[in-house]
């Protein structure tokens, strides 16, 4: 595969616990860089995602009203909480 350097200034003390990482995982700083960049992008991929679903949701008209969520909202810590709202 082919690969492209990156350089990012981080703070020293990120730098450090990603240093102990490392020795604790026995793998390169450089391992541990791409997984956690690897995990970061799927997790922005993911809320793209369903934004983009609760968007168009939105736009088809698929909505709850907002006293009916602050109602089952308010219920949660009683001894009847509500149904989830639909």
């Amino acid at each position: 595969m082919n690969t492209k350097v990156l350089t990012a200034h981080v703070p020293l003390p990120l730098a450090e616990k990603v240093d102990q990482m490392a020795a604790r995982l026995e793998r390169s700083r450089g391992w541990i860089v791409k997984q956690a960049l690897a995990a970061w992008i799927d997790q922005e991929e993911e809320r793209s995602r369903l934004t983009r679903e609760a968007l168009a949701d939105v736009d088809a008209g698929h909505v709850i009203d907002h006293q009916a969520v602050q109602a089952w909202a308010d219920s949660l810590g009683t001894d009847r909480p509500l149904p989830v709202p639909r």
